[in-house]
């Protein structure tokens, strides 16, 4: 567990970095309060998360450690993570360049609302590993996986990518950015395309989940698709 424990907060440091890089050496200063605020939200819920995984699940925080392009399994997934990183960075330098050139005015309430849609979907995601241990980051079938039909998997089948689209929407909101909203657009194809790949691996391998996507019709957006 020390060593689990370690390598979470390790994890969590190194992203802290990366993340502050993408963000103030694009921006030519750190005189930017809406990413400090940013940062703030991210990193704090991050360690919450991090520390609910480490007393209650594990487990489930161990399989999270293993993600990334590497660990996966198949060329195409190892490619569609390598693209999702990449939008995940222009998501973050896209809105630092848009400071650095005042291209957006994006009034407070706006930068507010980012901020809020960043908070839901990072709390949904926090509720998706509570109700499901088995919430790999790379796409698997475990030994004694079941379908989990309750909670928020009860209203649409991909809880996890409906959090994701929510704090990705509201990330360059609460950066001040208009123009980092097409890095949401470079980003959704490349989710879609996972999830969709995802579905097929989990009814072609977990037994049952044929039937439960008979049962909850909607995948990430309830009404809608």
């Amino acid at each position: 567990m020390a060593t689990l424990k370690t390598k979470a907060w390790l994890s969590l440091a190194a992203m802290a970095v990366v993340v502050g890089l993408l963000l103030f050496v694009p921006a030519g200063t750190i005189r930017w309060w809406q990413a400090w605020f940013y940062l703030t939200l991210f990193f704090g819920l991050s360690a919450v998360i991090t520390l609910d995984l480490m007393r209650r699940d594990p487990a489930l925080l161990e399989r999270r450690l293993r993600g990334g392009p590497t660990a996966e399994p198949r060329p195409i997934q190892k490619l569609l993570m390598v693209a999702n990183a990449l939008g995940f960075a222009a998501l973050l330098v896209v809105p630092a360049v848009d400071f650095r050139l005042g291209w957006s005015r994006v009034p407070v309430a706006v930068v507010v609302l980012g901020d809020a849609l960043f908070v839901v979907g990072f709390g949904m995601v926090g509720r998706v590993y509570r109700e499901n241990t088995y919430t790999s980051a790379t796409i698997e079938v475990v030994p004694g996986q079941r379908v989990i039909s309750t909670g928020p998997y009860a209203v649409v089948r991909h809880p996890m990518y409906a959090s994701t689209f929510l704090y990705l929407i509201g990330t360059p909101l609460a950066l001040g950015s208009y123009r980092g909203l097409l890095a949401v657009v470079f980003i959704f194809p490349f989710l879609v395309w996972r999830l969709l790949d995802e579905e097929r691996v989990l009814a072609r391998e977990l037994p049952g989940y044929t039937d439960y996507q008979g049962r909850i019709r909607w995948r990430l957006v309830p009404g809608v698709w």
